[in-house]
């Protein structure tokens, strides 16, 4: 059990957390939810000892070992892969004291911990981890040096998983994550079998993955059962009542006031108006549900183009001579919303650079309406703005020309009213800076938004509004997101960037995440069938076919011998006496190649699935 107990935290002044409590009883799946800045990371930093509260406590189970990754990505010569295998300290400890021992009672006793803790499967283990999380063989390999700070962080959040926890701590971990790379994290934590508490602003994950939600507002915490949707329900629900309850305490506080000032002055009451004027001095106010400015997004309608607005005709874009992407044949007209599906690195913000004009194509053609104007969203606008500045001073120097009332105007429709338009950047959250960011995007009415992750900063219910937002905008979107509530709500085309190509996918986001999960294959555009493949190439299939399930059955044959030989040595060790320190050195020599073949029959097998799809 993880107990709560009166915690209060105050940063820089302001009081994040006031007297809050709550349970999580063990094994539990806690999603923490609130507002940007209601204390959310606040209060994983006092679970795990970073920050100490001004009050109150956090009791956790002793001897449970806590895994929370570090603000520091991991860097260095060091590969993903090693540093996921490190991240198993005991595994490693033990592997490491194996190699010296000479104490035989003692290899004994470590060679029996290595087979409890599963120590020779552990690579296999690995590498399944990083390959979820986005990373391929070579990538694997590379030094962690030559990764951005995303793919350390995707990294990092690999070596915390393979680590398995008792409590897994997890602050936004699909902040640098790929809708495919969300899915298989969503996946991977639904089996996740201890305690595991998550911030997110991903209602799917959410919804698919935790059983409670801890919602933080007013420094307090409440707890609801169930996933996102539930939590909603029951908070609309809540709020309705409070809604109710303070309109009553409203009647209830004007007909004592009225008493107060028709009675205090007549003896025969006097005692009764006093009576009732402590109990209104008495009341506490019910707190509804306040307007919130930061949920404002109010993008302005463009002027009207006849269609198309873009047309691709087997164009090629990348980066100086070289291609990232050929035979792009694409169309975007007014008013369309198309989400740009694909792995990170497949060549999604490539094409979006291309639309946005940024890149020219290297072949084909590319046309465009000369009056057309583009909206381009992306991160580093958010992380560029001047923090000294206020968002008055970037709306100005962005509508140069433009009267003082327009740039309020364009601020205030998105939030950025009164005293919130003079704040300078350095004080305004990562949700404000994003608004902000789109703001100064949208200043010209764009024809076309073309929104790289615009979500990354925004809790749940600024989601939501965008969404909304985005639905009533009357311009084309372009959208790359790995939030698929977004998708699914926004988009009505969607387009596949892979093989170095980009093509319209015929099928739903349902349809898209059960090809990611392999639970179908991609729909060729237009829904056709594939092609027939010719005899030549139905023959080498068969020959290929052939060949695998040759080489599955001769290592089936290995993985068998190898299994004996293990159990034999199993029986040895049990009386091994002085010899079980060389007898434990053989046992590990034959589990790693035990390990070795059976990762070899896995990929035949796969290439044998393959090819018989």
């Amino acid at each position: 059990m993880i107990t709560i107990n009166d915690l209060t935290v105050r940063l820089g002044g302001n009081t994040i957390l006031d007297g809050a409590s709550a349970s999580i009883p063990p094994g539990a799946r806690a999603g923490i939810v609130g507002r940007n800045g209601a204390g959310k990371s606040t209060l994983m930093k006092v679970l795990i000892g970073e920050l100490d509260p001004d009050a109150g406590s956090i009791n956790v189970p002793r001897r449970a070992r806590l895994g929370y990754i570090a603000q520091e990505a991991p860097d260095g010569a060091a590969t993903p892969f090693d540093t996921v295998l490190a991240a198993d300290v005991e595994r490693t400890t033990l592997l490491e004291e194996a190699e010296t021992c000479e104490d035989s009672d003692r290899l004994g006793d470590l060679y029996d911990r290595l087979l409890a803790i599963d120590a020779y499967t552990a690579p296999a283990r690995a590498g399944r981890i990083l390959q979820g999380l986005g990373f391929d063989e070579d990538m694997q390999a590379q030094p962690l040096s030559s990764f951005s700070g995303g793919w350390k962080m995707r990294a990092a959040l690999a070596a915390l998983l393979f680590s398995a926890p008792d409590i897994l701590l997890l602050d936004e971990p699909s902040n640098h994550l790929d809708l495919e790379a969300t899915l298989w994290l969503e996946n991977f934590l639904k089996s996740y079998p201890a305690t595991l508490i998550i911030i997110s602003h991903e209602r799917d994950l959410l919804n698919n993955v935790v059983d409670t939600i801890l919602h933080l507002q007013g420094g307090k915490i409440t707890l609801y059962p169930g996933g996102y949707d539930d939590f909603e329900r029951q908070r609309a629900e809540r709020s309705a009542h409070l809604a109710a309850a303070a309109a009553s305490q409203d009647a209830q506080r004007a007909r004592l006031q009225d008493y107060v000032a028709r009675n205090s002055a007549r003896a025969s009451t006097a005692k009764q108006a006093q009576s009732r004027a402590k109990m209104l001095a008495k009341m506490q106010p019910i707190a509804e549900l306040a307007d919130d400015p930061s949920l404002s997004f109010d993008f302005p309608d463009p002027s009207e183009l006849r269609p198309p607005l873009i047309t691709l005709d087997l164009a090629a874009v990348g980066y100086g001579e070289t291609p990232v992407l050929r035979r792009l044949n694409l169309r975007i007209d007014p008013a369309e919303r198309v989400a740009l599906l694909g792995r990170n690195g497949n060549g999604k913000t490539t094409l979006a650079r291309l639309l946005a004009a940024q890149l020219p194509p290297l072949e084909g053609a590319m046309n465009a309406s000369g009056k057309m104007q583009v909206g381009y969203f992306t991160q580093y606008q958010v992380e560029e703005l001047a923090s000294d500045d206020t968002p008055l001073d970037h709306m100005t120097r962005a509508m140069t020309g433009k009267t003082a009332g327009a740039v309020r105007a364009q601020l205030g429709r998105f939030g950025f009213s009164g005293h919130r338009a003079t704040q300078q950047v350095a004080k305004l959250s990562g949700g404000e800076r994003a608004r902000l960011a789109l703001a100064l995007i949208t200043r010209d009415a764009p024809h076309m938004l073309i929104l790289d992750e615009p979500t990354n900063h925004l809790d749940v219910d600024a989601r939501e509004a965008l969404v909304q937002a985005l639905n009533a905008y009357e311009g084309a979107v372009i959208l790359i997101s790995h939030d698929r509530h977004m998708v699914e709500l926004t988009a009505d085309r969607l387009v596949l960037v892979d093989n170095g190509t980009a093509q319209e996918y015929a099928g739903s986001m349902t349809d898209y995440i059960d090809f990611v999960l392999g639970r179908n294959q991609p729909k060729a555009e237009g829904g056709a069938k594939p092609a027939k493949k010719s005899k030549a190439d139905q023959a080498r299939i068969r020959e290929q076919a052939k060949e695998a399930k040759q080489q599955m059955a001769e290592q089936e044959k290995r993985m068998d011998r190898l299994q004996k030989q293990i159990a034999s040595l199993d029986e040895r060790l049990l009386t091994a006496g002085a010899k079980a320190g060389e007898l434990g050195k053989e046992r590990a020599t034959l589990a790693r190649e035990l390990a070795d073949i059976e990762a070899g029959w896995l990929e035949a097998s796969e290439r044998l699935e393959t090819q018989a799809a």
